[in-house]
């Protein structure tokens, strides 16, 4: 018995020392003063982020110490903390004490503090949605659904300092949906694509999500699970901000230097398809109508997973709910406010649709689809703001 023992502290130790990175890390959030790091293990260890200012390797800083779990998918975002404005960095993922062996150089550039000083500086950010990973023992027989994935390695090569997922980021299927551990098994699945690795290091990532991450296709807030699907979302991006204001769900926002992005949810007040039914609901609506009159940005993205300015009242599209849409556009008129545009995704086509007030007020609609998943033609559907 105490060979034994002593055999299985041995075997503990050597298991706690040999967890690795099985995708990332990915960078998420980004301000002045914090910056996210997101990493997921294959399996239980502790792990933390060792960074410092690239011009400085000798003075290292370290972030708080989290214990990956099954529970949470062997997943873990830490928190650089009390970093300079407009600094590079670099830094390590800690496992178990020891730094993990990334095969790149990690870094980081801290938002600039420009205010008061200069122009807001330029940058440039990706947009897009719809991303299936192919597991073919449980994906629908026949062609794969999900296509090439060299999309996402050619973007891991553009010099842009973000990517925002407008939902669909991965597809939930029928085994997955029903269970916690579905949803986990999914999310792990498609983050770990090879091809997916270099992006998720080389800039930062926010996120939205639609109906095929947050539960069944064309989902609704009745989806009985949605309260794990939200806690696997948060398990698994980094945003700096989920559910505000106490509304339950995703929504939230982030700044880049004179842009405002807010981040709507689409799912989880959203109710049956009709004239008079919800899809955002009016609290959200509210919320992001009184956002943009206080915001001091010069351009405002709209982040919502299906189409908003577009008039096609079919599928999944904003215009199916005819009230809600005229109210949220009464209400952007109602205050002018100006350099409003919205992003979003769910068609499998991309377009530009415009659409210009009563009053002059001019709202643009970018969508963009598909990243990996099957696209549609779309040029016989009748949107008179295309």
């Amino acid at each position: 018995m105490k060979y034994l023992f002593s055999l299985l502290i041995v075997l503990i130790g050597c298991s706690l020392n040999a967890q690795n990175i099985s995708s990332g890390p990915m960078l998420g959030y980004n301000t002045m003063r914090e910056v996210a790091v997101w990493v997921q293990l294959d399996g239980q260890a502790e792990v933390a982020l060792s960074y410092w200012d690239a011009e400085d390797p000798q003075n290292k800083e370290r972030s708080e110490s989290l214990t990956t779990s099954r529970r949470h998918g062997y997943t873990a975002t830490l928190i650089a903390e009390m970093l300079e404005p407009g600094t590079e960095y670099n830094y390590e993922i800690l496992i178990n004490g020891k730094a993990a062996d990334s095969g790149d150089t990690l870094g980081f550039k801290t938002q600039t503090l420009w205010h008061w000083r200069t122009d807001p500086p330029e940058f440039s950010f990706l947009a897009g949605s719809c991303m299936y990973i192919n597991e073919p023992e449980y994906d629908r027989p026949g062609k794969p659904y999900g296509r090439s994935y060299s999309l996402l390695e050619s973007m891991a090569t553009e010099d842009a300092e973000f990517m925002v997922w407008l939902g669909d980021n991965t597809y939930f299927r029928e085994v997955d949906w029903n269970s916690r551990s579905g949803l986990y098994h999914r999310y792990t699945h498609t983050r770990a694509v090879p091809e997916l690795q270099g992006l998720l290091k080389k800039m930062h990532h926010y996120a939205i999500w639609d109906d095929h991450d947050y539960g069944p296709n064309d989902s609704d807030e009745t989806y009985w699970l949605k309260d794990q699907a939200l806690e696997a979302f948060k398990d698994f991006w980094a945003n700096p901000n989920v559910g505000v204001n106490n509304q339950g769900g995703i929504t939230g926002s982030f700044i880049w230097n004179d842009c405002h992005f807010f981040l709507l949810d689409n799912r989880w007040n959203r109710g049956r398809p009709g004239k008079e039914g919800l899809l955002l609901g009016k609290e959200q609506i509210d919320w992001v109508i009184k956002s943009l009159r206080y915001t001091q940005a010069s351009l405002k993205f709209i982040c919502v997973g299906g189409q908003v300015i577009s008039d096609l009242d079919k599928f999944e599209n904003h215009a199916v709910y005819k009230e809600e849409r005229k109210y949220l556009l009464e209400q952007l008129d109602k205050y002018n406010l100006q350099g409003v545009v919205f992003l979003s995704g769910d068609r499998h086509s991309s377009e530009i649709s415009k659409l210009v007030t009563e009053d002059g007020d001019v709202f643009y609609d970018i969508t963009s689809s598909p990243l990996t998943s099957g696209s549609y033609d779309h040029k016989d559907e009748e949107n008179n703001n295309r």
